[in-house]
């Protein structure tokens, strides 16, 4: 079969012939249609990300996730048990979830990872409730416009957003959000905005995409002075801006602070089963009803090589279709 593999980390995908994965027990053959590739799958591929630092270096097909059709004619998204950005693919019966018929497949294949950051961090680890006010810092990528939506759609009472590109920080007003701040100024100016925004409208949940100087920025904001403060939880989800900051003591002991992750290795089991059982069918009906805006860019599979650090403008996400 033709796939896209890995074989040195760091280095480009290849678009060559691989031996066909063999279905064990309680897993299924799934021909595939269509993978989104990710910041995740790209983190992965490296050996950056946390979850693969200590795997053995080996030819492999790229993808974690995707869209295709079971042998039985159903079509699922599904958590590949094996690569997926392939001609056939290994999942395990657990990991998928059947797809409505007006969904098609390369909004399929876009839409759950952006689910996973933002769901997942809004109802575990933030636990939204209906009337909160919520801050997206880095809402201009892909995900971050899904969270916007996610967020509304959740009841979210206002929602303010933070970005650097201004034409799609301007598009987030038409998806839910109500306040933008750049991040094109100076740290002060950016400080006294969140501060302003925070005194006028307490801030409820706080979903981080960016972390580095940005996150440090707006945990100064929220500090305190020795008086009653407002809760606020922090949820941090990406690092586009650097892995590591600089964070006070005295910032933590001053405010009434919940600092929390979420991503891979930090869901409980039921919160996984949930995610697959109900939250990504109810995101997959919205946007097969067209009340959840997926905006796309796709390409061919034999073009691997070639696409693999395409740059996408604009919070698109970019899918391979198989």
């Amino acid at each position: 079969m033709k796939a896209a593999v890995m074989y040195q980390r760091g280095g480009m995908p290849q678009y060559v012939d691989f031996p066909e994965p063999v279905a064990q027990k309680n897993e299924l053959l799934i021909f595939m249609k269509a993978a989104a590739i990710k910041q995740l799958d790209r983190s992965m591929a490296s050996g950056r990300h946390y979850s693969v630092q200590n795997d053995p270096e080996q030819a492999t097909i790229i993808g974690g996730d995707g869209v295709g059709v079971l042998e039985n004619g159903t079509r699922v998204y599904a958590v590949g048990a094996t690569g997926m950005i392939a001609e056939k693919a290994v999942i395990e019966k657990d990991r998928m979830v059947p797809l409505p018929s007006g969904i098609d497949d390369v909004t399929a294949a876009a839409l759950p990872n952006a689910v996973f950051g933002s769901a997942m961090g809004l109802r575990f680890r933030a636990c939204m409730k209906k009337g909160e006010t919520v801050l997206i810092n880095g809402a201009t990528g892909f995900t971050g416009k899904i969270a916007v939506q996610v967020a509304k759609y959740y009841g979210a009472k206002r929602i303010i957003v933070t970005g650097r590109n201004k034409q799609t920080l301007q598009s987030l007003l038409a998806l839910g959000a109500d306040e933008i701040i750049t991040l094109e100024q100076e740290d002060e100016a950016f400080v006294a905005q969140i501060k302003a925004i925070h005194n006028r409208t307490p801030i409820d949940i706080i979903l981080d995409y960016l972390w580095g100087h940005t996150a440090e920025l707006i945990l100064s904001a929220f500090k305190g002075q020795g008086m009653f403060t407002y809760k606020t939880r922090f949820v941090s989800i990406g690092s586009m801006a650097g892995d590591l900051i600089q964070l006070s003591a005295e910032n933590l002991r001053s405010v009434d602070l919940q600092l929390t992750g979420s991503g891979l290795g930090s869901w409980t089991k039921p919160e996984v089963q949930e995610l697959l059982k109900k939250i990504l069918p109810e995101m997959f009906k919205l946007a097969a009803a067209g009340k959840l805006k997926v905006e796309t860019v796709s390409v061919d599979l034999k073009d691997i090589a070639s696409l693999w650090d395409l740059d996408i403008p604009g919070g698109q996400r970019l899918v391979v279709t198989i």
